[in-house]
């Protein structure tokens, strides 16, 4: 069956060595590598028989991709990093690739040799990265837009790299040539930016009204390899123009639809890319060549993930930024296999420099998710042996903060906490890690700390000696308890609120002395019990019995014995039991005519008429004189047995009134 039973059996082979390195806590893409390094024609036994067929599958792998990276892609997210992007990224390509020429030169290398070694190791990894940055969570932080913005110029560069270096024998002919493809590039991005941002997103609506899901997929996954292709026509590159195509879609109506439905292809298709990838990698040549590999690895990653770091810090990025970004880019990227073909085909480099680039430059893909998970240990090193260094602070008073909240994490339950502390003036302080969740909160005018709550030096920012209370938003065990020891010792009688993300953790908190917890999981399986109840047409009071009743016994077993808290459960239950609801007056109802005093409603029936709704205006609270009119709504408040007793004050020879209050209830009579 050739190409089909290759895919079959990829796709079958890197499901489960990505399913070890879930097990392992890995990075899928690790699995996906593997899966080519065992098919691959390197390592015997059951190998793939159409190696260069999966690599053009690859490509589309790569394209969809950068498509899917377009789509996520905002010009207003590259705002903040148009500098480190367009100065920056070329500058670490310029003294990447003179790096690249001393370290040829050294190893007695030809200075053409050395040359395209150099260019080789400029370039990092879109597809890695990207991969590597939704795998951790990373995605859409400060450091993870400063590696994308420098990415997307490093694809750009490679247009010009690989019409210039197959041409150093005659320099005067590479740079002639640059210039054509200059211009197809700007024609290109004005041709998108001007017709495209007009015509695509009129398509794509013209496609949603005809309710086709499927039309719809197909329609995106067209114009975003349908773009790719003709950019690859007019001598540019298929992933860039893929790349373009997305980011227009993205400033349409319909681009996070599109993002939606083209991941699952995406995904697909950028496994063949990572197993392609595993399938260059032969571990003969590496075990042969192993210390000129193991020498090129250290020296390409230290270098390079030490000039990205530099290049961020002098662009003034702080904190974690420069330490996330080296760790991020040291790897060589994909775009370089392009070239190094290129080279292989124009004779610019031989087969054995061609074998030892890329063995070098698996191994760097492969090292990048170990690496870069790493970067918050490490920046927790860095914050202790660097006490001296400042916090990144946003948003904080003139005055110090005394008796103040500090809220540990402020993902989506500590910024609601946060915004309704703000709305009562309570004094707070937010600790954070996550940089988009700092922006976000800057946003909002939080008063937040950058850093690692569990660190000396961030309780100290946070004025922890003096804060009244510590919320803990933060699920993990492990960094709970050690925020909570740290925070007692300097504070020991602050109070602790604390999220439990699983009851078995209550004994460690009761080590802590830390009564008040709240279960998020538990709080949504009561609101979903409410709701299954509901429909089932069960009782409001009985449902709310029941559920308090499951809600003290969580309370009994995690030894909770807030006063306070016991009475809002306790209001909770009156709201059930006093219940408001609508009732219209009609011609033929016998309230119609009379003032609230005349039909005596409260004596009769036990209910109060609390608002009417005439003319489209509320009259609330309205005095015993008023009378009531046909088509007025009527606000009634009161017991079920009164709901009850009033509809049949309505209605007396309904059957509702035979069949008793409880049954009523069931019945949903208003």
């Amino acid at each position: 069956m050739g190409i089909t039973t290759d895919i079959v059996i990829l796709v079958v082979t890197a499901f489960f060595c990505g399913l070890l390195a879930q097990r392992l806590h890995q990075p899928l893409i690790l699995g996906y590598i593997l899966a080519g390094v065992i098919l691959g024609p390197y390592t015997g036994g059951l190998t793939i028989t159409e190696v260069h067929d999966i690599e053009l599958l690859a490509e589309i792998g790569v394209a969809l991709l950068l498509f899917g990276l377009g789509l996520e892609f905002s010009l207003k997210d590259l705002k903040p990093v148009k500098y480190v992007a367009l100065i920056g990224a070329p500058l670490q390509m310029a003294l990447t690739i003179a790096f690249g020429v001393i370290v040829g030169r050294m190893l007695q290398w030809p200075w053409s040799t050395s040359l395209w070694f150099g260019s080789l190791i400029s370039l990092s990894s879109t597809m890695v990265i990207l991969k590597t940055l939704m795998n951790q969570g990373w995605l859409g932080t400060l450091s993870s837009k400063v590696m994308i913005g420098m990415l997307i110029v490093q694809d750009l560069a490679v247009v010009p790299l690989m019409i210039i270096l197959p041409q150093m024998n005659d320099p005067a002919s590479g740079f002639g040539a640059l210039g054509p493809a200059f211009v197809k590039a700007v024609l290109f991005l004005v041709t998108m930016f001007f017709f495209g941002t007009r015509f695509l997103p009129f398509l794509l609506k013209r496609i949603a009204r005809l309710g086709s899901r499927e039309l719809f997929i197909l329609a995106i996954t067209a114009i975003g390899l349908g773009i790719g292709f003709l950019t690859y026509l007019v001598g540019l590159s298929f992933a860039f123009g893929a790349f373009i195509s997305g980011m227009v879609l993205s400033e349409s109506d319909y681009g996070h639809q599109a993002l939606s439905d083209i991941i699952p292809l995406r995904d697909l298709f950028g496994l063949l890319f990572f197993a392609s990838v595993g399938m260059l990698l032969d571990p003969r040549f590496l075990v042969s060549h192993f210390g000129i590999i193991l020498f090129l690895v250290t020296v390409v990653s230290l270098f390079k993930g030490c000039l990205f770091a530099a290049i961020a810090w002098i662009f003034r990025y702080r904190n974690v930024v420069p330490l996330a970004i080296g760790l991020g880019l040291f790897q060589v990227g994909e775009f370089s296999f392009v070239l190094a073909r290129l080279g292989v085909s124009t004779e610019s480099i031989s087969s054995e420099f061609y074998n030892m680039f890329l063995t070098m430059a698996v191994v760097t893909m492969l090292l990048t998710p170990f690496v870069s998970s790493q970067t918050s240990r490490l920046y927790c090193l860095k914050k202790r042996w660097l006490r001296h260094e400042p916090l990144e602070t946003h948003n904080f008073p003139e005055d110090e903060f005394n008796n103040h909240v500090v809220i540990a994490g402020c993902g989506h339950i500590g910024f609601q906490i946060a915004g309704v502390l703000k709305r009562l003036s309570i004094p707070f302080v937010v600790v954070e890690m996550d940089q988009h969740r700092i922006e976000r909160a800057k946003e909002a005018g939080y008063s937040i700390v950058y850093g690692d709550a569990s660190q000396e030096v961030v309780q100290e920012a946070l004025h922890m000696e003096r804060a009244a209370l510590l919320v803990l938003t933060i699920p993990g065990i492990v960094v709970a308890r050690s925020i909570i020891t740290h925070a007692r010792r300097v504070n020991s009688g602050v109070r602790v609120v604390a999220r439990m993300a699983n009851p078995d953790f209550y004994n460690v908190f009761k080590e802590l002395d830390v009564v008040d917890l709240v279960h998020p999981e538990f709080e949504a399986a009561l609101e979903m019990i409410r709701n299954v109840l509901l429909y089932l047409r069960i009782p409001a009071p009985e449902i709310q019995n029941y559920t308090e009743n499951l809600r003290h016994q969580m309370l009994a077993k995690t030894g909770s014995h807030n006063g306070g808290y016991a009475t809002l459960s306790q209001m909770r239950r009156g709201d059930q039991q006093f219940d408001l609801q609508w009732i219209e007056l009609n011609s033929d109802n016998p309230l119609t005519g009379m003032t609230i005093a005349e039909a005596e409603i409260r004596k009769t029936t036990g209910v109060s008429v609390v608002g009417i709704i005439r003319d489209d205006k509320l009259e609330t609270n309205p005095s015993p004189a008023y009378r009531f009119r046909s088509g007025d709504l009527a606000a009634i408040i009161g017991s079920a047995e009164a709901r009850h007793r009033f509809y049949c004050f309505l209605n007396p020879l309904s059957e509702k009134c035979i069949i008793g209050p409880q049954d009523e209830e069931s019945e949903s009579t208003f």
